[in-house]
């Protein structure tokens, strides 16, 4: 992979990743200790009798409750945030985020979890007072549904509140695009162009959608730096997720893990063992929930595990359909200019990228590309 990077790039390239991988373990260290103490000095029983002291309603404490904490953390963590964006992403030439969008991408944050995730968490806890341990079908359904309605509308009603969105004009590029979709029996009649630029100079494009909310979106910096042909062969690769049904595949398999979380949630809630657990005198359910997501987080590396496997999977499957629906030459060159443009580790351990890697490293996805 010589003509990815020169010696200097690749050097970069390495020095980007190991500061990476440096802060990655200093901040999962420095989370890991603060919920020990937090455990430890009590804090999850102070915030719960603050909570109650400010209602006796079941939905507005847990609500307070996961509020509290929820803001607390996001205070705590800002400084590692703003740290990763504005002096790592900043040194090694990434970052093109404002603090004023740093700061109103927070805002906008908040106020978009206190909506949805709030609004989500209120029917749960409701749902459990009226329904008891059957509490978790009622809430699979909602989640189910909210999931769906995200999935079709992610792009229409979420992305304009951080970034502008506008048609691709009509082109050279536009018409190779439709050229494609039609030569494949892809109806796609949304293209847009997103400011990706106004945070960063990586590059992406993806699909969102189903039926009439079918769009594809390019980021203005994957424009600048990709040929057209380039262009239309990852976009072919994302027609490939489409026609594959990676999308519905994708969806289910998070639909059922959800269900399966809830059921297995359901069978341990009620137990004054789990609030017990975090130093709640009280036992409630929004306590137990915080110690089940506690104990529960082994179960969910080992899914995220198989999720990983799959996406490489599907990932293979959508180079197949770039290379036989259009051509493998621009998309193997389209993703060499990728990797080099994001500094992407050309060599990572075949372990880490066992357990870490949605995608099949370039050298895997190039030998693939150069099959008969």
């Amino acid at each position: 992979m010589n003509d990815v990077y020169d010696e200097a790039e690749y050097k970069k390239s390495q020095a980007y990743k190991a500061t990476n991988y440096k802060f990655g373990v200093f901040t999962s260290t420095f989370s890991i200790i603060l919920t020990l103490v937090f455990l430890i000095v009590g804090g999850f029983d102070y915030v719960d009798g603050l909570a109650r002291s400010l209602s006796d309603n079941n939905i507005m404490i847990a609500l307070l409750f996961f509020g509290i904490i929820m803001i607390g953390s996001d205070i705590i963590s800002t400084p590692f945030s703003y740290y990763k964006t504005f002096v790592i992403e900043e040194r090694f030439g990434f970052n093109k985020t404002t603090v004023k969008t740093f700061i109103l991408d927070k805002i906008k944050g908040w106020i978009m979890m206190a909506l949805l995730g709030g609004g989500i968490l209120a029917f749960i806890v409701w749902f459990y007072e009226v329904s008891g341990t059957k509490f978790w079908l009622y809430a699979w359904a909602v989640i189910t549904i909210f999931t769906v309605f995200m999935n079709m509308f992610y792009a229409r009603l979420i992305v304009p509140l951080f970034n502008k969105q506008t048609p691709l004009e009509e082109g050279e590029l536009r018409n190779k695009i439709s050229q494609y979709a039609t030569s494949v029996g892809f109806s796609l009649n949304k293209i847009f162009v997103i400011d990706g630029s106004k945070r960063s100079t990586k590059a992406n494009a993806y699909f969102s959608g189903f039926g009439s909310e079918k769009r594809v979106t390019l980021f203005d910096t994957l424009i600048a730096d990709l040929t057209h042909d380039e262009i239309v062969a990852v976009l072919a690769h994302e027609v490939g997720h489409y026609k594959r049904k990676h999308i519905i595949y994708n969806l289910l398999a998070s639909v059922l893990l959800t269900g399966l979380t809830l059921y297995v949630l359901s069978i341990f809630i009620s137990n004054p063992l789990l609030s017990q657990a975090i130093g709640v005198s009280i036992p409630s359910f929004h306590a137990g929930l915080v110690a089940f997501g506690l104990l529960y987080a082994p179960i969910s590396e080992l899914t995220g595990l198989l999720m990983n496997y799959l996406s490489r999977k599907f990932e293979y499957q959508a180079d197949d359909y770039a290379k036989n629906t259009y051509e493998a030459s621009p998309l193997i060159t389209a993703l060499k200019k990728l990797s080099k443009n994001s500094l992407s580790n050309l060599t990572p351990h075949p372990a880490y990228a066992f357990m870490h890697y949605s995608h099949p490293t370039l050298l895997q996805r190039v030998k693939n590309l150069l099959k008969a």
